[in-house]
């Protein structure tokens, strides 16, 4: 009779292999922790450019897998919520706005994301709609904090608009690969990931207090 309560304590608890892609993860913020500034420097504008900006800016390269475990876990409407934010967070960047201590809220924004994917793996299926809302207005934070660093670096030149072009189709190439990798897998290869990018935007948030 007590079998069932074994069970569920066991399905309940992360296998130990699947460590690894939360410390290559973590690894991985340690590594560049040391310069988070580098990740928004532009050296150039144009198509080229903003496409690998998205990529080479590990920053945001966490928070676009964020965005498409998220998206896997809960909803594909949040890969919208995520653009809506983008282009917004853009917009108000390339205009002069900007955030107090803007790169620890875009490291913090990584995390944000991941608790947001990991609530959703303990949360019954039937909740996954009723937080939807909330959902999307984190994601869609998340991804204005880290457009408003770009929009903030982007060149004004006339490459500009190609640059902006890039980098959405680097960021959709992103996020939406992640999305539709994740949503056939597992849950718990979200999970495994959300503790990864957890782990790794606190460790970007603080390391410079650290160091």
């Amino acid at each position: 009779m007590n079998a069932p309560l074994r069970t569920k304590a066991r399905t309940s608890r992360l296998p130990l292999r699947g460590l690894a892609p939360m410390v290559a993860i973590a690894a991985l913020a340690v590594v560049i922790s040391g310069q988070p500034a580098a990740a928004h420097g532009i050296s150039g504008g144009g198509l080229g450019s903003g496409f690998l900006h998205p990529l080479l800016g590990s920053d945001h390269l966490l928070l676009l897998l964020g965005v498409g475990a998220a998206a896997a876990s809960l909803s594909a409407q949040l890969l919208l919520w995520g653009l809506a934010g983008a282009l917004a967070g853009g917009l108000y960047g390339g205009l002069g706005g900007g955030l107090p201590a803007a790169e620890v809220l875009a490291a913090l924004a990584i995390t944000a994301v991941a608790a947001l994917v990991l609530r959703s793996q303990s949360s019954p299926t039937t909740n996954a709609n009723a937080g939807l809302g909330l959902a999307g207005s984190v994601i869609a934070t998340a991804a204005a904090i880290h457009a408003m660093l770009h929009g903030q670096a982007v060149p004004t030149e006339i490459g500009a608009s190609s640059w902006w072009i890039g980098a959405l189709a680097a960021s959709t190439l992103v996020a939406g690969g992640s999305y539709l990798v994740l949503r056939k897998q597992a849950a718990i290869w979200s999970q495994r990931l959300a503790l990864g990018l957890a782990l790794a935007g606190g460790l970007l948030a603080f390391a410079p207090v650290l160091g």
